[in-house]
């Protein structure tokens, strides 16, 4: 026979439950949701649901967010420097959603908070934050439409953060400044990335060597090859503009 107490107990926590989740949504966005759904999806990881076929996640919605992201730091460039070329258009969009910038503005709006998973944070990956950013733009735009992701992200990250003359400065790549710097001046280079077999710390290292016309130039450690890479880059790029001012532009 149906316990009829026990559903209608389990009906009023859920609401009660939604309610909070709305509260949270609503002071986040700044309006009230419509499709309350497209956000809880929007900030449930993929470890949070164990049964694959109905399994719902950020993923989908980052996908989605990440395209409604880029059309719209799009449109605003190009309003915004109406007589620069393709190249710079595209440099700039690159500047402007580059993953550490959107994983710090996905920090300073404590969007892990509202993370349903079932792993520690360490085991998150250093791009949740940025991951759920674009989830949530891709929630919005299926909950509100593109003119609310538009307003949105000119609230969020636009108007106080992006200003075109400060970002045209602001190095990308260092790895591809240094590449870019050696071809110009004709110059042999070469990265030297392996395994830090003497580190004991028991986690995994990799030392990267940079070499320039044979000679070693600098050397850096990281957790990964490619940051690894992009450290000793830096280092290189800071030794070479010391001894040669204006020499890497």
């Amino acid at each position: 026979m149906i316990n009829l107490k026990k559903i209608l107990s389990f009906t009023r926590f859920k609401k009660k439950k939604d309610g909070v989740f709305y509260a949270k949504m609503e002071a986040l966005l700044g309006y009230s949701p419509k499709t309350l759904s497209f956000y809880s999806e929007a900030f449930t990881h993929p470890s949070y649901q164990y049964d694959k076929t109905k399994r719902k996640s950020y993923e989908r919605l980052e996908f989605l967010g990440d395209a409604i992201l880029g059309a719209v730091i799009a449109d605003y460039i190009f309003k915004n420097a109406p007589e620069q070329d393709e190249g710079y258009l595209t440099k700039m969009r690159s500047k402007i959603v580059e993953r550490r910038y959107l994983n710090e503005l996905g920090k300073e709006m404590r969007l892990l908070d509202f993370l349903r998973t079932k792993l520690p944070p360490k085991q998150l990956g250093n791009n949740i934050t940025g991951n759920l950013f674009e989830a949530l733009i891709g929630a919005i735009y299926l909950d509100k439409g593109y003119g609310e992701c538009m307003r949105f992200i000119e609230r969020k990250l636009i108007k106080p953060y992006i200003n075109i003359k400060n970002l045209e400065d602001k190095i990308l790549s260092h790895k591809s400044l240094l590449i870019e710097w050696c071809q110009k001046h004709k110059l042999t280079f070469s990265f030297d990335t392996d395994e830090d077999k003497e580190d004991r710390s028991g986690a995994k290292y990799f030392v990267s060597k940079i070499y320039v016309e044979g000679f070693s130039v600098t050397k850096a450690r990281a957790t990964s090859k490619k940051k690894a890479e992009e450290n000793a880059a830096k280092r290189a790029c800071y030794k070479i503009q010391g001894k040669h001012k204006n020499l890497i532009q």
